[in-house]
């Protein structure tokens, strides 16, 4: 998909060449046979930028930062991030979940898919927040030392070699049209498995053995049906419920309330004022993203603040240049010289590199701007779940 800064940086390379040299004639079809091996990243000047540390964003309790490595797995770190928070927020307890666990079961349930639909189903790594509520209630939940999702805790995580015999699998089954269920999700379990490591079926808590629905239900006793997912955009009737449409949401589950953007981002700004933190997903493939500066903002060349409006927005999901690339946790919020500044936890690598590994700071206009959809706690969302309820016994 074209990214905002390949379309600018194409045009500046065309300008600066074409007074000297004839018209190139070749065709690009991607940004790899543009660039070649030299490709060029467009960056934008953040040294303006001054930030504080993350203690000043007043973050609320979240576990330590952890990578993702080699995995499209961002929306089940964030998430899972998110509900740890949220362990900690209505009970007191301070509890590591095991992210894996719930990857390896969406796996079984897109190959499920994939075979009910008889081959037209995602199969990729990527997937929604919500997808860890529903795997959560269909499977359970167990501790981040109980299943690590690899087999030699001492290597980081990778799932190249996962992903790679998994599709090789499914496109033979497609190829065949072998559509037996329980056959194909018999094999997909044996490539979990000799990647990944086979999740436990039962785990001790305080000297009693406990299935994950069992330690779910009991012990973490989350309020699964109590997180709301929101997105904002034009091209859907605002105060209805639909689906947020993107690759990823490989289920097309429409569980999302689309509501305006001020709405979508005062929900984002109130609820972590209150304490209450959001899973937040949209695009970081941009200039003003920079790892180093663990900053993200808007560049001036892109759109000026006062500009950043429903229409920008939708403008740029329209085009592909905000694209649902990545899933990270927001945890805190200070305002610094009138402007709104969040706290974020994030999983990517980018996100290890700067002054504070694990975090980012992103300004308000990003968030309005490259932000396409949130996952939180109801308590959060009061105002906007009251308004659609509301519209609703109207229609």
């Amino acid at each position: 998909m074209r990214r905002l800064s390949f379309i600018l940086l194409t045009l500046a390379v065309m300008s600066a060449h074409a007074a000297d040299k004839p018209r190139d004639k070749t065709i690009y079809r991607t940004e790899a046979d543009f660039y070649g091996k030299e490709k060029s990243i467009l960056r934008f000047d953040v040294s303006r930028f001054s930030v504080k540390s993350p203690d000043a964003y007043r973050p609320v309790y979240h576990t330590v930062p952890v990578r993702q490595d080699t995995t499209g797995t961002c929306w089940c770190f964030s998430a899972t991030s998110l509900l740890e928070s949220e362990i900690k927020r209505l009970s007191g307890r301070e509890i590591a979940l095991s992210r894996m666990f719930t990857v390896y079961w969406e796996y079984v349930e897109k190959v499920r898919r994939f075979v009910r639909e008889k081959g037209n189903s995602l199969i990729a790594e990527g997937s929604q927040h919500n997808a860890v509520i529903e795997r959560m209630k269909q499977y359970g939940a167990v501790r981040a030392g109980d299943y690590s999702g690899r087999l030699d805790d001492q290597h980081p995580y990778n799932q190249e070699r996962l992903i790679e015999e998994l599709k090789g699998y499914l496109d033979y089954i497609a190829k065949e049209e072998i559509w037996n269920e329980d056959q194909v999700i018999t094999a997909t379990r044996l490539i979990l498995n000799k990647v990944m490591g086979a999740p436990p079926d039962s785990i001790q808590v305080d000297g009693e053995w406990m299935t994950p629905r069992q330690y779910l239900e009991e012990d973490l006793q989350l309020p699964l049906d109590d997180y709301v997912s929101l997105i904002s955009f034009r091209h859907l009737p605002y105060w209805t419920q639909d689906a947020y449409k993107v690759p990823d949401n490989w289920w097309n589950s429409k569980d999302y309330y689309n509501v305006p953007l001020d709405d979508f981002y005062m929900t984002i700004k109130s609820a972590i004022q209150k304490g209450i933190s959001v899973a937040i997903a949209g695009d970081v493939s941009e200039p003003g993203r920079t790892g180093e500066a663990d900053l993200a903002v808007v560049p001036t060349f892109d759109i000026p603040s006062e500009y950043i409006d429903s229409h920008s927005r939708e403008f740029r999901f329209d085009n592909g240049s905000s694209a649902d690339d990545h899933g990270v946790h927001l945890i805190g919020y200070t305002e610094i010289t009138g402007e709104d500044w969040f706290l974020i936890k994030d999983s990517s690598t980018t996100a290890f590199k700067g002054r504070y590994p694990g975090y980012f700071f992103f300004h308000g206009d990003y968030i309005k701007l490259k932000i396409l959809a949130i996952l939180l706690h109801k308590d959060g969302a009061e105002k906007v779940i009251q308004e659609y309820q509301m519209r609703a016994a109207k229609r």
